[in-house]
């Protein structure tokens, strides 16, 4: 049985999802580019099921721009970028028993396997560390590399070298390219020794050895990196240029004869209690390991049914790791302040007394809302259980009445904006309340240009949010085209950007030689970086798909402001774009103010035409695909993702613009409407025999 975690409307989801999703963010920047997370593992991965289950109740939520969808964050600008052959993704969460067998039905489900199936997994442990893809041709070393953001990584190849357990060479039996994902880890007792050493040197200490093994495999200098003691744990493929395993069980042992260690202990299991009594008995193991790990891996171990799986945008649907549980600790709520989003969300804080929670200090926990805040019978003042789990940093779970001494108080939520006095207002059947401001509103006009230079918008490096709030600050940006106008400005501006403390020529020019190098940009991330309410990355790029470039798209969304037109009807033809969307697309293109940002944009940019990603030769690469009746021979979840993989458009409903529609058994008013439009129509057979042909 599925129980909704979540008891709240669209509006008020949608701000919760925002603050879950930029924080996990600003986490991820903090894990991957600089090796110094604030958050325990448990922390962490909670803080991301949370986003999950929210999203398993609101799916409208899960947009790509979404962490849930994505890898990682870009990597730093230290070392050489490199794109991946093949995506290094990350896994997918579970934390209980029930959810290891919720996990294995998923996959029989999507396999269209009988109930009693057997569903074998490769069991092993999770080493907590830092993933890295070694790259052989003809059996020589050729390149290692971080993951990134699970497409592009950096280029970490001198400093592995440098590492004793990373086979420089392969036997002969080897294939001419094979890449092996693993993990970089540091023991402990060589973690311990490091520590010393840099206390002794007057050096601060690592927190963690996942930290250390991280911080040393980035040194410049491969000498330090070899004075370290690092270490290559490799558990997974990516690209290679020949088969030779049959299954998860096979790649491991033919990568422990190629001379790569493996983690252990590690084992096959065929139930969720053989699964269960692993899992127990690593935890039971994990003090006395050689290694940190934060959990146990599951993977399906039949390699054919690996494949057809497949993948979602940021993990494989056949792997999934079952992480350790969380921590919490008791503090004291000392006040509850209003934050003003993007879209002119009020989202109070909570202001704790600091406390350590996994070892990081806790000083901020979300209240969501304030139907929230009734719920849970916050008052300002009480003693609250708190844990690292989500939204603006971490989550109160629910308030200590025992410890009340009758000086608590009741936090009044304001009527009018915090930021600019504007009224806000709570509409009905929402319960979040909005600033009626507008772009008048200075907190939402930051929040927004912190959006357009966000990951996934046009992610302009070194304009980040502390940046850009800055120039905001010194009315040196108002509008996001003024990013494009800054170093024409600076050079009329008294002191210039070079001269303000904390910069200098070598930083000004870098941060204007980035504006430069996005005044060229793809239509889906133009799209994305406006910011518009629920229109997230996939929903963009969906949009430049169907309509190519930014005048094809304004000039269907005006003829659409008609809602019995032609043009309205394509509109909610596309995959994820229902009314809710659709209404907020028409009514962004129809605000003149809106308008104007777009020509300021149009005069500085070059956005570039809109080509949908082809998949090799592919004869459904680029076509649009609708799916309707029962499949028998292949599930439809199966089907839609054979179909994306192969570079198709999944498409909801049948359009003018609809190249196939597969109608299987029992199909009904899409099929007569395909029948209607004169759209190509193929059975499910025929439908395979397509996709199946080289």
């Amino acid at each position: 049985m599925t129980i909704s975690l979540f008891d709240m409307s669209l509006e008020d989801a949608r701000a919760r999802h925002k603050n879950l999703a930029d924080e996990i963010r600003r986490h991820d920047a903090l894990y991957y580019q600089k090796d110094t997370p604030e958050l325990s593992d448990a922390a962490y991965d909670k803080m991301r099921r949370d986003l999950e289950a929210l999203e398993a109740d609101y799916p409208e939520l899960a947009k790509s721009d979404s962490p849930t969808q994505t890898v990682g964050v870009a990597p730093s600008s230290g070392f050489k970028k490199v794109k991946h052959a093949v995506p290094m993704l990350s896994l997918s969460n579970v934390f209980a028993a029930e959810e290891v067998g919720d996990f294995i039905d998923r996959v029989r489900r999507f396999l269209g396997l009988p109930d009693d199936e057997l569903v074998e997994m490769a069991a092993e442990p999770k080493i907590d560390g830092l993933s890295c893809s070694l790259r052989y041709e003809n059996r020589e070393l050729r390149l290692a590399a971080t993951r990134g953001d699970g497409t592009e990584g950096e280029d970490i190849t001198n400093n592995v070298r440098t590492m004793e357990d990373v086979p420089k060479t392969l036997p002969a039996e080897a294939p001419d390219v094979l890449e092996v994902r693993g993990e970089i880890y540091m023991r402990r007792d060589d973690f311990a020794q490091l520590n010393e050493r840099q206390e002794a040197a007057g050096k601060p200490p690592f927190a963690n050895p996942r930290n250390a093994a991280a911080g040393s495999v980035r040194q410049l200098n491969a000498e330090i990196t070899k004075k370290r003691s690092l270490h290559f744990f490799g558990y997974a493929l990516g690209e290679i240029s020949q088969d030779f395993a049959e299954t998860q069980w096979d790649i491991r042992e033919k990568l422990k004869a190629w001379g790569f260690a493996e983690a252990e202990p590690a084992r096959l299991c065929g139930t969720v209690e053989e699964i269960m009594d692993f899992y127990d008995s690593i935890s039971t193991q994990r003090p006395g390991l050689d290694y940190e790990i934060d959990g146990v891996v599951y993977k399906v171990n039949r390699l054919d049914w690996q494949e057809r799986l497949g993948f979602v945008s940021r993990a494989p649907r056949w792997a999934t790791a079952h992480k350790f549980p969380a921590e919490q600790a008791v503090t004291v709520l000392n006040d509850i302040e209003i934050q003003v989003g993007r879209t002119g969300a009020l989202t109070p804080v909570a202001r704790l007394e600091p406390i350590t929670v996994g070892g990081v200090v806790v000083s901020n926990a979300t209240l969501h809302n304030q139907d929230e805040i009734e719920r849970k019978g916050v008052k300002i003042g009480d003693h609250v259980v708190v844990q690292r789990a989500g939204d603006v940093i971490p989550q109160i779970v629910r308030v200590l009445e025992g410890k009340r001494t009758g000086r608590e108080s009741i936090f009044i939520f304001p009527d009018k904006c915090p930021e600019c006095g504007s009224l806000a207002i709570r509409e009905e059947g929402e319960v979040v309340r909005r600033c009626t401001g507008g772009l008048v509103c200075p907190a939402q006009r930051v929040e927004r240009l912190k959006h357009f230079v966000s990951r996934g918008a046009f992610d302009i490096e070194g304009l980040g949010e502390k940046v850009i709030a800055l120039f905001w600050e010194k009315k040196l940006v108002d509008m996001p085209a003024d990013i494009f106008r800054l170093a024409e400005k600076n050079k009329k501006r008294e002191p210039p950007l070079q001269d303000w403390e904390g910069w200098g020529q070598k930083s000004a020019d870098k941060l204007f030689q980035s504006i430069e190098d996005r005044r060229a940009i793809s239509f889906d991330r133009f799209i994305y970086a406006l910011g518009i309410r629920q229109v997230g990355q996939a929903t963009a790029k969906r949009l430049a798909a169907t309509y190519g470039t930014l005048e094809d798209l304004k000039a269907a969304l005006t003829k659409a402001q008609d809602r019995e037109s032609e043009s309205f009807a394509e509109l909610l033809a596309i995959e994820d774009i229902g009314p809710g969307v659709a209404d907020e697309l028409l009514g962004f293109f129809a605000e003149d103010h809106n308008l104007a940002v777009l020509a300021a944009l149009e005069a500085e940019l070059t956005i570039a035409f809109y080509e949908a990603p082809q998949v090799g030769d592919s004869p459904v690469a680029g076509k649009t695909v609708v799916f309707t009746g029962s499949l028998t021979s292949i599930t439809r979840s199966e089907a839609k993702a054979r179909a994306e993989s192969l570079g198709a458009k999944v498409a909801g409903s049948v359009s003018k613009k609809t190249d196939y529609v597969v109608a299987g058994g029992d199909a009904g008013s899409k099929l007569k409407k395909a029948q209607d439009l004169g759209v190509t129509i193929l059975s499910e057979q025929e439908w395979l025999t397509l996709v199946a042909t080289p």
